[in-house]
C-alpha cells in the first residue's frame, strides 16, 4: 500500500510474480517499471520492493493494451476511429499486443480522464466528480459495475450546460433552488447529495 500523499505506488514481489505481470495489474508497460526500478534485467526476488511509475503524471492520452482488446474497441471507448489509432501509432495493421502503449487522441482528449485506484468504485468515482453512476457509465460504454486497477476512464463533463454556485453563510438548498428557479430535489439530483446539508465554500452545480 502506497504511504498517503505519494508520488508513486509501491509493490512487494511475492512469488510467482514477473515485471510482466506487475506491469499489466498496474496498467504501465514493462519498460516504464525496469526505468523506474534501475533494472537491467527482468529478473526480480521475492520480498523486492518496487516502485510503481504514476500514471497520472504521464499524459493521459496513452492507453495499455489489455487482453481482448480491438483497435475497433479501443477508439468506441475513447470516441475516436480506427483509422485515426493507426495513423496515430504509424500501424500498418490491425493487430495488437498485450502491453503495447497506443496513443490516443479523439474528443476524450477534451474530457476529463481518471485512471482507477485501489478501492475506487462507480459510486465513489461518480460522487468525486458530481455525476451520476450511469453517466460514467454511458460515458465508457461498460455494462457492469466492474473496475479494473489502472483502467482509465472518461469523466463526462457538463461545463458547457452547466452553471456553478459556491454555497455563502445562510443559504439553503431551498433558497438557492428559489435563486435559480430551479427546485431542492433538482439540485440534490444533480449533486449526488443524499441530505441536505451544506458547508460555505461548497461548490453546486444547478
Amino acid at each position: 500500500v502506497p504511504p498517503a500523499g505519494s508520488t508513486n505506488d509501491y509493490y512487494i514481489v511475492v512469488a510467482g510474480d514477473t515485471l510482466y505481470s506487475i506491469a499489466q495489474k498496474f496498467g504501465v508497460s514493462v519498460e516504464e517499471l525496469k526505468r523506474a526500478n534501475n533494472l537491467s534485467s527482468n529478473n526480480l526476488s521475492i520480498g523486492m520492493r518496487l516502485i510503481i511509475p504514476n500514471q497520472q503524471s504521464l499524459q493521459e492520452d496513452v492507453y495499455i493494451v489489455q487482453k481482448g482488446d480491438t483497435l475497433y474497441g479501443i477508439s468506441q471507448k475513447f470516441n475516436t476511429t480506427v483509422e485515426e489509432l493507426k495513423a496515430l501509432n504509424n500501424l500498418t495493421n490491425n493487430n495488437l499486443s498485450i502491453g503495447q502503449m497506443l496513443r490516443i487522441r479523439g474528443e476524450s482528449a477534451n474530457q476529463n480522464t481518471y485512471k482507477v485506484q485501489a478501492g475506487d468504485s462507480l459510486y465513489s468515482i461518480a460522487r468525486k466528480f458530481n455525476i451520476s453512476v450511469d453517466e460514467l457509465k454511458q460515458a465508457n460504454n461498460k455494462q457492469s459495475n466492474l473496475l479494473q486497477i489502472g483502467e482509465v476512464l472518461v469523466i463526462p463533463t457538463n461545463s458547457g450546460s452547466q452553471n456553478t454556485y459556491i454555497v455563502q453563510a445562510g443559504d439553503s438548498l431551498y433558497s438557492i433552488a428559489k435563486k435559480f428557479n430551479t427546485t431542492v430535489d433538482a439540485l440534490k439530483s444533480l449533486n449526488n447529495l443524499t441530505s441536505n446539508l451544506l458547508s460555505i465554500g461548497q461548490k453546486l452545480y444547478f
